[in-house]
């Protein structure tokens, strides 16, 4: 979309990715803007990664997000080499992102959210352990756990063992969130955090210094579209107001206060209030606004928050209902879809080895592509909402349909398909009273599969915004939440199951009927 705002209603789009930090900057931006201009806002939360939102951005499907001056040099333009000086961080990538791809970058927040990597304080102090260098003497008998971004960025884990001459005793994957509870726990004893990461004020964690200065800055700045600025100037003047007035310690409260249960709505209208940016008094908010004055003004009583839990029922049930529409529609117009599709031409590829091998070939290949890579894949073609989501569902459900189409087709006894050519029956009429029968055991059981398949499949087209229970589990990642977690697997996989159950007797109710057609 070359100009304007992303949606046809001209709103402006305002994303963020799916950790706490990330969606309280965009409920920030998003609730100034609205107090002070007349554009009207629309929120696409738990956007996945920087690839996602990035890209997002630049095919116009969002007007704005909060991006990270290190994660811009490192990750969005590659800038060889590594980077000490903030400012010169800042201005090198404002200057590229305008140039390449029409994107400017505002005045920062104030927080640098840079990487640090963290102990749990008994350990690092029974070890001696200060500064990452102290790290190398004892190395060996310590098990690390990384997340996968950090683990694969060159401003990351592939640096930090460059500049440091860092070799763990065992590494490992860990999702960013879930890595607390695996050092609370004792499971790993180093890990990688943000510097203000809301979680560090609750456990005794040790941060280590960068004693080689080694972390480049990551200041965290609004990101818009430059087509977006030039028919809408009045949004950076509001948007410039924000600069510089939310230092570490305020990111740090603010992702706290929402990690303990408040919705991030209200913890930032709570802020801007406190802080006099907008007018008036939400009575809702009165609570989160305690919480943020029990750390802001009183340094500390962090364990103590815990949100309140008013009306906390109602509001899952509708929720849970709204997922399960939307998990249903993704997956059953996706499967249906992919069935339409590749029933035909598993049946047309039975008699042409060729193209069989290519049919099958590709669609074996498409099933290698990790769905959330697929699923970025889909934005630039389709935007980001529930048609990128059902594309790439679409092409996961093929292959299990394709290959049970041709199987089932190609098993018929040879001997039975000679006996009605023998008796006067035309190609179309032995496949539909002869093949079809007796193939449609083997073909509900690809469909059965790749329902399934598509189900589970599902669940990451939260990262997308396109909503189902993966949204529930995306959530209680960014919260370490393991209840909010399995409030969405759990379902997604009584789902699967239900589906296939299902499914299994519209097989057996399926194949009596063309039997009988076919006497």
């Amino acid at each position: 979309m070359a100009g304007g705002l992303a949606s046809q209603s001209a709103r402006l789009v305002v994303g963020s990715k799916n950790f706490t930090e990330s969606a309280v900057l965009a409920e920030l931006m998003a609730q100034f803007v609205e107090a002070r201009t007349q554009l009207r806002v629309a929120r696409r939360t738990n956007l996945g990664g920087t690839t996602i939102c990035w890209g997002a951005l630049t095919s116009g499907e969002i007007d704005l997000y909060a991006e990270y001056t290190g994660t811009g040099w490192a990750t969005v333009l590659r800038e060889p080499g590594r980077i000490a000086d903030p400012m010169r961080a800042f201005f090198r990538v404002r200057e590229r992102c305008q140039k390449e791809h029409d994107v400017r970058w505002l005045g920062p927040f104030g927080l640098n959210n840079t990487y640090v990597l963290a102990m749990q304080a008994q350990r690092a102090k029974e070890l001696g352990v200060q500064c990452i260098s102290d790290l190398v003497k004892v190395q060996a008998r310590l098990r690390a756990g990384f997340s996968v971004e950090f683990g694969q960025r060159a401003d990351g884990l592939l640096g930090l063992r460059k500049t440091y001459g860092l070799e763990f005793g065992s590494t490992r994957t860990v999702e960013h969130s879930l890595a607390y509870d695996a050092i609370r726990s004792g499971a790993i004893d180093v890990m990688d955090a943000y510097s203000t990461d809301g979680k560090l004020l609750k456990l005794g964690m040790r941060l280590l210094e960068d004693d080689r200065g080694f972390f480049p800055p990551y200041h965290a700045a609004p990101v818009v579209r430059g087509a977006v600025l030039r028919d809408h100037p009045e949004l950076g003047k509001a948007l410039a107001e924000l600069a510089f007035r939310v230092p570490d310690r305020v990111a740090q409260a603010l992702n706290y206060v929402v990690e303990a249960g408040y919705r991030p709505g209200l913890v930032v209208r709570a802020w801007l209030e406190r802080e006099g940016l907008v007018e008036g008094v939400d009575a809702e908010a009165q609570a989160a606004g305690e919480a943020l004055a029990a750390l802001l003004d009183r340094d500390g009583a962090a364990a103590a928050i815990v949100a309140p839990d008013s009306g906390v029922w109602s509001r899952r049930a509708k929720r849970a209902a709204r997922l399960l529409f939307e998990h249903v529609a993704m997956t059953g117009i996706a499967v249906l879809l992919a069935a339409l599709l590749a029933i035909p031409l598993g049946i047309f590829i039975t008699e042409r080895p060729t193209l069989r091998r290519l049919a099958l070939g590709t669609a074996g290949v498409l099933q290698t592509i990790p769905g959330l890579a697929l699923l970025a894949f889909m934005i630039p073609l389709l935007g980001l909402d529930v048609k990128a989501a059902v594309a790439a569902l679409l092409l996961y459900a093929i292959l299990p349909i394709l290959r049970n189409t041709y199987t089932g087709i190609a098993g018929v006894d040879p001997d039975l398909v000679d006996a009605a050519r023998g008796i006067g029956m035309r190609p179309a009429e032995v496949l539909r009273w002869v093949q079809l029968p007796l193939a449609m055991r083997t073909i509900m059981a690809g469909i059965r599969t790749a329902a399934v398949i598509s189900i589970g499949v599902a669940t990451l087209a939260a990262f997308i915004g396109a909503g189902g229970f993966g949204e529930l589990i995306v959530e209680g990642l960014y919260l370490n939440d393991s209840g909010l977690i399995l409030s969405g697997a759990l379902p997604a996989a009584l789902l699967a199951i239900v589906t296939d159950m299902v499914l299994g007797r519209a097989e057996i109710a399926l194949q009596p009927r063309i039997r009988a057609q076919a006497v």
